[in-house]
């Protein structure tokens, strides 16, 4: 019989114990999370992140978890007790990507194996783009409500509009249509703000193909944005996630040569102004209405601060060639 008189209340082995309950306690009172595209870009981020301490994160690889194989998918839902998916899985559509084929097939076969088991979890939060809108078609500022005005007419903007139009019929799934997005892990070689840090970091000249109007959003803006949507109920199905300011490419450019303190020489390819690619934020503002960015020189500075002490992460050879 238990005896607590006789107990070394001060022991370590006591401590110890107390310390494991608190933790065991800890994981059962969070909410368990599956991230899908969980070592990509956003998903890294999301794991290094504040969030990692108030959810538990599954974030299988495509070896653990395939996607494309609705068995497989259908299993691991029903072996593994999910309270929220974060669905960031897509195939690599970038210009620079290794197969440009069957995108639209290979996107719809893995959103909807997730969405199929929906009954298997509380909430689905799909990261989403402003593709959804049609790249041909932009407008400053678009509202979501501009969403089916046009069907794009990419593979991976037909993507996004099709499982948009799913969505839109599902009670438990939310979309959040992020447009430009930077920060560590992005792919260097051709997005934007990391590409001209990395070059102005290796003394190269700044290149842009074409000056236009970006919203940009700091990765670190995004991450308690996600976790109030993980959080609350909300009032709509999808929302504009944008900090609201746009920013044209040589401003950028400007800005990172500034920061970098060199003279470096900053090339426009091609004249004129590109199609503006901006949201209107008001249904994200209204939502969330303590919403917060980072001014885009600070978050500019922090990230050129990262490369620089990850410079040998920064394949040189993958600057010199623009796409």
């Amino acid at each position: 019989m238990f005896q607590p008189s006789n107990y070394d209340w001060g022991s370590s082995s006591f401590s110890d114990g107390l310390g494991l309950i608190r933790e065991v306690n800890k994981v059962n009172f969070m909410k368990k999370v599956l991230i899908t595209g969980g070592t990509g870009f956003i998903g890294r981020n999301i794991l290094e992140s504040f969030l990692n301490e108030k959810y538990d994160f599954i974030a299988p690889t495509q070896q653990e978890l395939d996607l494309i194989d609705s068995k497989k998918v259908e299993d691991f839902f029903k072996k593994n007790k999910i309270d929220i998916v974060i669905h960031a899985a897509d195939k690599p559509a970038h210009r620079n990507a290794p197969d440009l084929t069957n995108i639209f097939y290979t996107d719809m076969q893995m959103i909807m194996n997730v969405i199929r088991n929906s009954n298997y979890y509380e909430k689905m939060i799909v990261l989403s783009s402003g593709s959804i809108y049609d790249k041909c078609n932009y407008e400053p500022k678009m509202k979501e409500t501009y969403f089916d005005k046009y069907v794009p007419s990419d593979e991976h903007g037909f993507y996004r509009y099709v499982s948009a139009k799913i969505i839109e019929k599902m009670s438990n799934i939310i979309e959040l249509r992020i447009f430009g997005i930077f920060g560590k892990y992005e792919y260097y070689a051709i997005r934007f703000i990391s590409n001209a840090i990395c070059k102005a970091i290796f003394d190269l000249p700044i290149t842009i193909k074409q000056n236009k109007k970006f919203d940009y959003l700091y990765i670190n803006d995004l991450i308690p944005i996600l976790d109030h949507f993980m959080e609350n109920d909300v009032s709509y199905k999808a929302y504009n996630v944008s900090p609201g300011n746009s920013v044209d490419l040589y401003s950028l450019a400007k800005i990172i040569k500034k920061i970098s303190g060199k003279d470096l020489p900053i090339i426009i390819k091609k004249p004129g102004i590109g199609l503006e690619y901006s949201a209107d934020n008001s249904r994200l503002e209204k939502e969330i209405p303590d919403i917060k960015f980072a001014p885009i020189e600070s978050s500019i500075k922090e990230l050129y601060q990262w490369y620089t002490e990850n410079k040998n992460l920064i394949n040189k050879e993958s600057l010199l060639i623009d796409k």
